[in-house]
């Protein structure tokens, strides 16, 4: 599933060229993801684009005349720029063809993503990004906000930090190896983690997100090559998906458990 560094990844990968271009052409191949892909898509054929940001794990493509397009990917989804005239794969749902003879195709196997055309009002405040949690690498972001999210709170500390309310962006496999670099179980009542142990942790948070999203941009394929999977990220992971494997620091075997019907990873002994 894409996370937050592959859709930042995508993002920057994406903007060099969409922002300034201006659209000629909106094909609709299948309306039916999450969502239903808005009737009003058409409309923006004769905008521009004037930029392109991230929210969470939401894409927002503005366009000049007001409005703008809310994307997510999914779990399966991604966004490649394509020759016009190269043949559709099974999966391309929706195409914008644009002034400079490129087509933006959105690919997703699964149909779990969104593709929505806003004609009006600000995007953050629709309702899938109205009350969202601060974004990790952002100021707000701090160890104040993260323990008063966590005081009154007994669930593990894993799953209070995938809480999007409490901080966006930090899915399944970054919360597991920023719980192993902060040196906290997992398994932790929220409640129970100190402030100096939520410091270690936001600063985890920060950094190996920080290094995922720099690695991403040389790790994932061209987003000119529409032939090209997204591929992303062939990190050296610590503990995820390492079940039994020596720990990279102590040698000491990686556990695994299933938490909130998420697969979790840790080391027993560089964590308490």
């Amino acid at each position: 599933m894409p996370e937050l560094p592959e859709v930042e990844t995508t993002r920057r990968g994406v903007e060099p060229h969409l922002v300034g271009r201006r659209v000629t052409e909106v094909i609709v191949r299948h309306r039916g993801l999450r969502q239903p892909v808005s009737e009003s898509l058409d409309s923006i054929v004769g905008d521009r684009f004037t930029a392109i940001r991230r929210r969470a794990k939401y894409l927002i493509l503005d366009v000049k005349r007001g409005g703008s397009l809310l994307i997510h990917l999914g779990m399966s989804g991604s966004l490649r720029f394509s020759d016009p005239s190269a043949d559709f794969k099974k999966h391309d749902h929706v195409a914008l063809t644009l002034d400079s003879g490129k087509q933006l195709r959105f690919h997703d196997p699964r149909r779990f993503g969104i593709y929505l055309h806003l004609p009006e009002g600000d995007p953050l405040e629709h309702p899938l990004l109205r009350g969202l949690g601060p974004e990790p690498l952002d100021d707000d972001f701090t160890t104040a906000h993260l323990a008063k999210a966590c005081a009154s709170r007994n669930v593990a500390i894993k799953l209070a930090i995938m809480d999007p309310k409490v901080v966006v962006g930090v899915g399944n496999i970054y919360a597991s190896e920023a719980l192993f670099r902060a040196g906290i179980l997992p398994a932790t009542p929220a409640s129970r983690v100190t402030k100096p142990r939520l410091t270690k942790l936001v600063n985890a948070i920060r950094k190996v997100l920080a290094e995922s999203i720099e690695q991403g941009g040389t790790t994932l394929r061209d987003f000119l090559n529409s032939d090209g999977e997204p591929g992303y990220f062939s990190q050296s992971l610590f503990v995820y998906e390492r079940k039994g494997e020596p720990c990279r620091v102590c040698s000491t075997p990686i556990q695994h458990a299933v938490m909130g019907q998420r697969s979790t990873y840790w080391c027993p002994k560089c964590q308490r």
